[in-house]
């Protein structure tokens, strides 16, 4: 028998991993693959448990993927930023009553004249089905706000007012008609004209070409602004979201000479001033205008620190800026989707965003549930 520490490599190969071994192990491991590792002893979930603790979580990007026509049969695909590898999300099918949409970061929604279906936990595990809006919208602005959906603008042509707002209360499951939209977005009311982002208390509605912003309470059902997020007239295009509880616009510019720039600044959302903190790398500019000419438009969906940028229907390639701290700092990559080259035109696309932690996987992957996950090559 060999003396100890002189083991051969059969003898290690029952040798138990554990303290700072194991997390750094761990540490390696992608989100999903720290799942199964919780239920293999106390020992290694207690090693998960902290190993979260000192690696900060990122937003998944997630792409769903729906054909145009009824049963609307949806695939879904995840990008993970902390092993940067895009994961194919195997779900039971679930009832599409019409297509698949989203305003917000990380809401879906359904709308058909006589069911509005609705989730926003991480991976939409639940749906909500409840009776439609009273009025018939057609590219409505939805958004959640605490324990209410707000469902604005988008009205059909049949329809008399078309900044109608309505309400559903969760706790109450009961509809209310606050005060419309203000004049200024009658002719911008829909979801493609505008972008959206919300906070605890108030629901932000941006008029992408102008920079116009208007806020809403739904507690006191009331509107306010204008105010106007235009930092530079070279701004033809811009988003907003929340980055953790920070309103950031990225705005897309284009001078005389069609050169093309992609700038993000922090929004004070009492005061509405604004300071610079980022720019897109030249580089990646070009990446995200691929084959393009010229980009026309761009879309963000935010969740933490991560703000994901690509253009609404070509989004071939999408870039990716980390958010660190008050400075200004920032960390910026891109990533190739691997599904729109693939797809045919009778498939559209649907872009969420969310903060995905190891008890939303553990809950996904149980026996009520059964998503599965695998990584694509």
């Amino acid at each position: 028998m060999p003396p100890s520490g002189d083991q051969s490599p059969s003898d290690a190969v029952g040798l138990p991993i554990h303290g700072d071994v194991l997390e750094a192990v761990l540490s390696q491991l992608p989100l999903v693959h720290l799942v199964p590792a919780t239920i293999v002893s106390k020992v290694w979930n207690k090693g998960v448990a902290s190993t979260l603790k000192s690696k900060k979580p990122q937003p998944w990007f997630i792409l769903h993927t729906q054909r145009s026509r009824s049963p609307y049969l949806t695939t879904t695909e995840a990008y993970d930023p902390g092993s940067r590898l895009w994961i194919e999300i195997h779900q039971p099918t679930i009832d599409y009553v019409s297509a698949l949409r989203s305003s917000q970061s990380n809401l879906l929604y359904m709308l058909s004249p006589s069911k509005f279906s609705f989730s926003f936990d991480p991976l939409h595990l639940t749906w909500h089905h409840v009776t439609p809006p009273r009025v018939w919208r057609i590219d409505p602005i939805v958004g959640v706000v605490g324990r209410h959906v707000i469902v604005a603008g988008g009205v059909s042509d049949f329809e008399h007012d078309p900044l109608a707002v309505e309400i559903y209360d969760l706790e109450s499951q009961i509809w209310t008609n606050p005060e419309p939209m203000p004049e200024f977005l009658e002719d911008s009311s829909s979801s493609i004209w505008t972008s959206i982002a919300t906070d605890e208390r108030r629901l932000f509605v941006m008029e992408k070409s102008s920079g116009v912003l208007h806020t809403f309470d739904p507690l006191t059902n009331t509107w306010y602004g204008p105010s106007v997020l235009r930092p530079d007239h070279l701004v033809s295009h811009s988003s907003i979201g929340f980055s953790d509880d920070k309103l950031i616009l990225i705005g897309l510019l284009v001078d005389s000479d069609d050169a093309t720039r992609i700038k993000l600044w922090e929004v004070n959302c009492e005061s509405f001033e604004y300071h610079e903190i980022a720019e897109m790398p030249a580089a990646l500019v070009q990446k995200l205008k691929g084959d393009d000419l010229q980009i026309f438009s761009i879309d963000v969906r935010m969740a933490g620190n991560v703000a994901y940028i690509y253009k609404p229907m070509r989004a071939g390639e999408v870039i990716v800026c980390e958010l660190f701290g008050d400075g200004g700092e920032c960390r910026w990559w891109s990533m190739a989707n691997p599904v729109t080259g693939d797809r045919s035109i009778m498939e559209r696309f649907v872009y969420t965003c969310t903060m995905v932690g190891v008890e939303d996987l553990q809950r996904a992957t149980g026996s009520m549930v059964n998503r599965r996950f695998r990584f694509k090559k």
